[in-house]
């Protein structure tokens, strides 16, 4: 039995995710307006998905020698083709639903229509909206020698037409359909909540921009472009780093294609023509029975909150204050009590941006030091307390993808009060999350860290699920300060005791962790791993899990992405169970569980199980050592193992089903809702009288 039985294809195991994403924008249990939302997430993330992975493959077949994957052997080529066969069936599944959200919409007043469902009268009416206000912004090229073929911006919608002159000579006309001049979502007066998107208006009447010729084949056209620049090979000492950057964004904006799709079937000569004049395959071309950009969604789901169509939409959640500190008392003592463990989005990210002011204007704080990766509220803090006198040391990650240009924006805004930035290591990309205030008090250095899964940013919090641990253990303390150090010598730290850090001190504790629980299971106890994460790819520690399994350890896997592993295969991984939690926040917080209760140890972590994390990125996993906040940690994954409304279960066959576990379906994400909700009442009616807090300047 060889790796094929047990391990799946990455980009595979991927579109398996998106397809779940897509699952729920047909979901007749998630709120009809929600699921529009779905069917937008779904094509933008294929489009990265495209713009990097299929690149990144697409440049390896250009190799000279043949490059295989580790896990099923699978060359560059046959992945490639393997992906278009999947999407292919995707974008079938992907119009069957977006015909069925429409069908839904239209009794709650909405209609996307075409020109063969509109009467004379509003033919006319658009014809006037057409000529008076896009056909002036329109510019129209016909490709001829002295014009030649336009560049295609990545993911902009063109119109496209074969044109024949009276002679019978043939042309391609191109125009551009994306702009911000006119609307893409137009309102057909006569009737209300009826629209039409622009670019079909633009094709309809594309006769009339070519009088002198007759339209032969038209249809919209949208090109994916490769963005997968390599931000490692342009590390250069004397280069200005955010310079370099600078110039590679604009770069990315003209890179090869990796996709093409049409709106209309057109003729096979005409298809070659374009993929000749585009430089894409022409097995890269796809039909697509839907808009080519779904993004205009959003201004229907505005239409639609307009109108008070509250039922269509979630129940409104906001996150909630923690019950484990009065916001209304300093912070830093409290802290120094007690760890403190957030949980985004259900509870709230303000203690953190708090503690962040009430550090800027404390006396007794002499430094903040902090990995960075995006522009918020608590740049703001940083910079007060540089201009307070702190020393403020910022590491921001300008190689984070598709964030780079904020990035570059607000690293300058530190760099001008004051700030230490620093951009990153040469060779590792910086992914954890980890802040430390040092504090000079009587008895010396004192520390508060905090340590998180994701999010710095108050926009995302409240949208992605994360933890965030802040502990005033002084060893945990010396350990972060140890981090830093060496990220300012633009290095790595060698070894350390209580926290697991990437590159070199965390995949190898991973594995003598599993390796343990083999080992209890050897003396005849029992052994146990639990692990939350997003994506399962490092094939070193498949092959460990593989092992525990084999030797009788109990693994239970909560995996939202790629798993690269199939669990439940006889022999291998029978002892393994994988769920994957697709809900309507995204997952993204990771946990590591080993040992059974009476000795287990529990990390929060930044990393997720695959090579690029645990072996050449920095990241940062930390224990968990306050019993309570183990035990809610614990309670937090098996609530998430027994979600039966968005978990699904991956099966020995490599497919995610459907489980029946509990009388009513369990819904993860709105349980710790709920408690979030009823742990904020609750202590709100225990706290004192706000007369008695003595208040925070």
């Amino acid at each position: 039995m060889g790796n094929g039985s047990y391990m799946m294809n990455r980009e595979l195991s991927w579109l398996k995710f998106n397809e779940r994403v897509l699952n729920e924008a047909g979901n007749p249990r998630v709120p009809l307006a929600e699921r529009l939302t779905f069917a937008a997430i779904y094509q933008s993330n294929l489009d990265e998905f495209y713009r990097v992975r299929v690149a990144t493959l697409m440049d390896q077949m250009e190799s000279s020698e043949v490059i295989r994957e580790n896990k099923t052997n699978m060359t560059s080529e046959e992945q490639v083709k393997a992906i278009l066969k999947v999407t292919r069936e995707l974008d079938q599944k992907k119009a069957a639903i977006y015909e069925q959200l429409m069908g839904e919409l239209e009794p709650k007043g909405i209609r996307l229509i075409n020109f063969n469902r509109l009467s004379a009268e509003e033919g006319k009416l658009l014809e006037a909206y057409f000529d008076h206000e896009i056909a002036p912004y329109l510019s129209a090229n016909i490709v001829s020698k002295q014009q030649p073929f336009p560049f295609l911006k990545n993911k902009d919608i063109y119109a496209v037409a074969l044109l024949e002159t009276k002679g019978g000579k043939t042309r391609t006309a191109i125009i551009p359909c994306s702009n911000n001049v006119f609307k893409r979502l137009i309102d057909i007066p006569t009737r209300k909540g009826t629209f039409m998107l622009s670019e079909e208006l633009i094709l309809h009447f594309l006769p009339k921009m070519f009088k002198n010729y007759e339209v032969k084949e038209k249809s919209l056209l949208r090109v994916t472009r490769n963005a997968d620049i390599d931000t490692e090979t342009i590390y250069d000492e004397d280069l200005d780093y955010r310079e370099a950057m600078e110039n590679l964004i604009k770069q990315r904006k003209r890179m090869n294609p990796v996709r093409m799709e049409l709106s209309r079937e057109l003729n096979k000569k005409m298809i070659s023509s374009l993929c000749r004049d585009i430089h894409v395959e022409n097995d890269h071309v796809f039909l697509s029975r839907v808009p080519l950009d779904m993004s205009f969604v959003f201004a229907i789901q505005s239409y639609l909150k307009n109108t008070a169509q509250e039922d269509l939409f979630y129940q409104r959640r906001t996150p909630r204050m923690t019950p484990e500190l009065e916001d209304k008392k300093y912070l830093i003592p409290q802290i120094m009590e007690k760890d403190v463990l957030l949980s985004y989005p259900f509870e709230s990210i303000k203690p953190f941006i708090s503690l962040l002011y009430e550090a800027a204007q404390d006396d007794t704080v002499v430094s903040i030091k902090m990995t960075l990766a995006n522009k918020s509220q608590i740049v703001d803090a940083l910079v007060e307390a540089a201009e307070n006198g702190k020393e403020v040391v910022v590491l921001v990650e300008l190689r984070a993808r598709f964030d780079e240009e904020s990035n570059i924006e607000y690293s300058r805004k530190l760099e001008e009060a004051g700030c230490r930035v620093i951009y990153g290591l040469n060779g590792y990309k910086v992914h954890s999350k980890l802040c430390l205030i040092s504090r000079k008090t009587e008895d010396g250095v004192s520390y508060i860290t905090q340590i998180g899964t994701g999010n710095y940013n108050e926009k995302t919090s409240a949208l992605y699920t994360d933890l965030s641990l802040i502990t005033a253990n002084q060893e945990i303390g010396k350990e972060a300060a140890e981090v830093f150090a060496a990220l300012l010598k633009g290095e790595t730290v060698e070894k350390t005791g209580l926290l697991l850090v990437a590159p070199k001190c965390l995949q190898n504790r991973v594995l003598d962790m599993i390796e343990e629980e083999i080992a209890h299971v050897k003396k005849g106890e029992n052994g146990y791993i639990g692990i939350k994460i997003n994506s399962l790819t490092d094939k070193v520690i498949i092959d460990k899990l593989i092992e525990a399994s084999q030797a009788g350890v109990k693994i239970e896997m909560i995996v939202r992405g790629i798993c690269c592993l199939i669990p439940g295969v006889e022999g291998y991984t029978e002892n393994i169970k994988v769920v994957s939690i697709v809900g309507r926040f995204l997952e993204h917080s990771r946990i590591y569980r080993f040992g059974t209760k009476e000795r287990e140890k529990v990390y929060i972590a930044s990393a997720d199980f695959m090579t690029r994390n645990t072996v050449r990125r920095v990241e940062v996993a930390v224990p968990v050592l306050d019993e309570k906040l183990r035990e809610r940690l614990d309670w937090m994954f098996e609530t998430m193992m027994n979600d039966d409304e968005k978990g699904k279960c991956l099966t020995s066959k490599g497919n995610y089903v459907d489980r029946n576990l509990n009388d009513v379906k369990l819904n993860s994400q709105e349980m710790f809702y709920a408690m979030a909700y009823s742990n904020a009442e609750k202590a709100s009616v225990l706290k004192p009288d706000s007369n008695t807090v003595r208040e925070r300047k």
